[in-house]
């Protein structure tokens, strides 16, 4: 966008641009799909608004409701197990990236490392994923605010938090190995719109909130169908949020596919449009920087729990591990991109079953 809006076309200054990309940091949602919408608003407002959201997302979401539809009328058919038994390892490096990215951009100092291995533990024994979430902003808040004033640091807190923490963790359920549970299109729908009006972070956030509650909490899917949701999302250009799409076409046919769709970007159009007179406010916040900072680092362990459950349930043999450390090395060191290397583990895994042993 900075590139194409910015430099090519200048639609836009650099200084609007960093005010729109510090906006959409400081509201849930997906980040990708909210700068294009404070662009559509900020040249041609409402109307603006609407055109570039819809664009921007409706490509993707019409390829993974294609994509959902040849999944659920084909995968009992050997060739797609086999072609998905080689994406879920490399789907897993891909989350690994975006986690050791993540984490030298936000752990920067001990403060939020602390704050990081606390949100891992608490999470990890069953706190809800929203409190670990909005408990690590708030924290941070409170934090910086006090030491603002000489006070104290987060280090000197955080055992504070595990006790205060664990009388509300409770057993998590077990994790659905049945098929696909049947759903009601209005659960869908409210279900995805909880998600996208709390998510903070990368994308890949998404992962924690629905396997918490999709696989752990209602048993509507099994970790192999939440994996293989991922790989359509990241495969396809656009959001990842356009996974919604795939998974509830999934649980609720094409009516469920358009309640999770809706359910899950439309929060994004509400935020960016009770935003915009904020920005200006938000981004001089040093508030709103910390509860951001705070939901940034809770994010990081969500997602650092949820990778350790799905490469439990992924990396069954020698081959699936040797794809995941490929696909890793690719990635951190070669910079190749998601979308091949996903088509690569597809071919590898059809190679690798189809090979007598």
């Amino acid at each position: 966008m900075e590139e194409e809006l910015v430099r090519r076309r200048r639609w836009l200054t650099h200084a609007e641009f960093l005010d729109l990309l510090g906006a959409v940091n400081l509201i849930p949602g997906p980040n990708s799909t909210e700068m294009a919408i404070h662009i559509g608003a900020k040249m041609r407002g409402f109307a603006g608004l609407v055109v570039t959201g819809l664009s921007f997302s409706l490509p993707a979401i019409l390829l993974v409701a294609l994509l959902a539809w040849v999944y659920v009328t084909y995968r009992e058919l050997p060739a797609l197990g086999n072609l998905l038994y080689g994406v879920k390892p490399v789907m897993l490096a891909v989350v690994l990236q975006a986690l050791w990215n993540l984490g030298r951009a936000c752990l920067r100092d001990a403060e939020r490392i602390a704050l990081a291995i606390v949100a891992v533990a608490v999470y990890a024994l069953g706190l809800h994923e929203l409190i670990v979430l909005f408990g690590a902003g708030i924290l941070l808040m409170v934090v910086r605010s006090m030491r603002s004033r000489n006070s104290v640091s987060l280090p000197s807190l955080a055992p504070g938090l595990g006790l205060t923490a664990l009388p509300l963790v409770g057993a998590t359920a077990s994790g659905a190995a049945a098929a696909t549970t049947p759903v009601g299109v209005w659960p869908l729908f409210l279900f995805f719109l909880k998600v996208g009006s709390v998510l903070f972070g990368s994308g890949y956030v998404l992962l924690a909130f629905l396997r918490a509650d999709l696989v752990e909490r209602y048993g509507w899917l099994t970790e192999e169908q939440l994996l293989n949701a991922l790989a359509v999302g990241q495969v396809t250009p656009g959001p990842l949020f356009s996974t919604a799409t795939f998974i509830g076409y999934l649980l609720a046919g094409p009516a469920g596919a358009a309640a999770a769709t809706v359910g899950i970007f439309l929060p994004a159009f509400v935020f960016v449009i009770l935003s915009r007179p904020l920005i200006p406010r938000l981004r001089r916040s040093r508030l709103a920087g910390a509860f951001l900072d705070g939901a940034n680092v809770a994010s990081l362990a969500l997602m650092a729990v949820v990778t350790v459950h799905l490469g439990l349930g992924t990396l069954v043999d020698v081959p699936a591990v040797f794809l995941l450390l490929v696909s890793a090395v690719l990635l951190l060191h070669n910079r190749v991109s998601s979308f091949w290397l996903v088509l690569g583990g597809a071919l590898a895994g059809w190679v690798i079953k189809m090979i007598p042993l």
